[in-house]
């Protein structure tokens, strides 16, 4: 295989040194800044210790930035080739889970490879907007707003969506929805149909509601009112809000929550991370977090914007949607605003596959930047690797 057609694309076209000085090195800045913040607070939870979680991070975060680089670097037309590979390996990874994946924490989510526990979903996420972006990138405006054409996308979406809500993992399951929806809206599908699907979803709630599980409807009644089962499901969300009420404007100091060491504070080092850093850190430290997010966002969304190919702005737009909505679950959920779905906080949370998986994603944000200017064909392979 011909390196330089995977990195070059072209003999006319930018060479690696060329693409190397046109990373976005001020992107990886921000991401590594968010993610010392997770080291930081991976050690606060283990009591001033890299083991068991920081030292790993650590580990996973070198490595993604080795992959998030080649992924920056490969030529953007073979990531518009390989859109369909990738989706159909989250695909059969998904149903592999069914057959033989570990189980924990009462959900089956998790294969286990010996030397790492993979997510499926992290990857299907990726997939999914691969797939999507490919996918419109080959249809015209007038082709889009043709309600049979739409069909094939959302199909794209709900088979693994429902995969992902078997497992059960209702919160990993609705945003792919969400990515799916965010898709269609970017690539021009006007609102009234998104207003049509409204209107049908509420239509269908009660048979929704009676096909949740027992579990799941207890967290959407303690959503409602924590009150109402304080020990039990209300116990998380009641014990979240004690910690970021006691942190105040600027914390208790850090390893000085005193909520997370006494082990109030349920999974501090993944889905509930944010509450701890709020109670250490106080509203200045979630500020200043906030506003590193509003940085990637904005970047990714610039980056978005000057790429000149269809695939390259759905790409960057469908990751940088992933991303934010990511983040709007995470710390909606640990305040109480919506009901716990257990999402990690982006480069925050404990967790190898949705760290690996989002530093591969911003690679390819990255990738969209250093690619601005190729010319993807829009018909099959046309203009292909």
């Amino acid at each position: 295989m011909d390196l330089r057609a995977i990195f070059a694309g072209r003999p006319d076209e930018p060479g690696l040194v060329d693409k190397l000085a046109s990373v976005n090195w001020g992107l990886v800045l921000l991401i590594a800044l968010v993610s010392c913040i997770g080291f930081a607070m991976q050690y606060s939870a283990a009591g001033g210790s890299m083991e068991p979680w920081a030292g790993r991070q650590v580990a996973r975060f070198g490595a993604g930035l080795v992959l998030m680089l080649v992924a920056a670097l490969v030529h953007l037309r073979w990531w518009h080739a390989l859109a369909y590979p990738v989706y159909a390996l989250g695909l059969l990874l998904l149903v592999a889970v069914e057959v033989f994946g570990r189980i924990g924490m009462g959900a089956q989510r998790w294969i286990d490879l010996g030397f790492f526990q993979f997510q499926p979903t992290e990857l299907m996420k990726l997939g999914l907007v691969l797939v999507l972006a490919r996918h419109f990138h080959a249809m015209s405006q007038e082709q889009v707003r043709k309600p049979h054409r739409l069909a094939w996308p959302v199909l794209l979406g709900v088979v693994p969506a429902l995969l992902v809500a078997k497992q059960p993992d209702l919160g990993s399951a609705l945003l792919l929805l969400t990515l799916t929806g965010a898709l269609l809206f970017l690539a021009g599908v006007r609102l009234w149909k998104f207003a049509a699907v409204v209107a049908l979803v509420l239509a269908a709630l009660p048979l929704a509601w009676s096909r949740l599980r027992d579990y799941q409807k207890q967290r959407v009644l303690v959503f409602l009112d924590p009150e109402k089962d304080p020990l039990g499901s209300g116990y998380h969300i009641i014990q979240s809000k004690i910690a970021l009420g006691s942190g105040g404007i600027w914390g208790k100091g850090f390893m000085q929550g005193t909520q997370s060491y006494l082990q109030f504070l349920p999974e501090k080092q993944t889905d509930f991370i944010f509450t701890m850093y709020a109670e250490e850190f106080g509203l200045a430290g979630g500020i200043v977090l906030l506003a590193l997010y509003a940085a990637i966002l904005v970047y990714g969304t610039m980056i978005a914007l000057v790429a000149r190919s269809q695939f390259g702005r759905l790409l960057a737009s469908g990751i940088m949607v992933a991303f934010w909505v990511y983040a709007f679950i995470n710390m909606a959920m640990v305040t109480g605003l919506i009901p716990v779905v257990g999402e990690p906080l982006p480069f925050v949370s404990y967790g190898g596959s949705a760290l690996v998986s989002l530093l591969v994603s911003f690679g390819l944000v990255i990738n969209v930047y250093v690619h601005r200017n190729a010319q993807i064909g829009r018909a099959g392979d046309e203009g292909g690797p």
